[in-house]
């Protein structure tokens, strides 16, 4: 593994640059990526990646997957944290827990599981008592 200014400067080199699991690929075990990866194939195991994470239609992920922004169209089966921006597509199936900064969810797309998007929020309770508190 990179440390210190190389690992800045091999990010920075590999901006724009996809990995890619063919179709017909199944791959056991964790994956680190400092770049984006497209998944056409099949991982078992866990995905971390420091760029964009697309699950093509015939990919399939059976592990974690933590990334900055990720777009799926395939199936997952496990949970997924996105920094930035998750898109399910048409035809995305996902059993399993998100927790995101921004999601898009197109027509046709399936979801099973517990969502946690943006900031958190305040019990709203709280917010009426210190409403009434403030006005007495």
């Amino acid at each position: 593994m990179l440390k210190g200014k190389n690992r800045e400067e091999n990010f920075e080199a590999n901006k724009g640059v996809i990995d890619t699991i063919a179709a017909g690929t199944v791959i056991e075990g964790n994956i680190s990526s400092s770049k984006g990866i497209r998944i056409d194939g099949k991982v078992l195991g866990s995905i971390n990646c420091q760029g964009k994470v697309v699950v093509g239609k015939n990919g399939v992920v059976e592990g974690n997957i933590t990334c900055t922004n990720a777009e799926i169209e395939g199936e997952l089966k496990s949970r997924i944290a996105v920094e930035g921006l998750l898109r399910l597509r048409e035809t995305a199936v996902l059993l399993g827990d998100i927790e995101t900064g921004k999601l898009a969810i197109e027509p046709g797309a399936s979801f099973t599981g517990n969502c946690k998007m943006g900031a958190v929020v305040k019990n709203l309770s709280d917010k009426k008592s210190s409403q009434k508190a403030a006005t007495a």
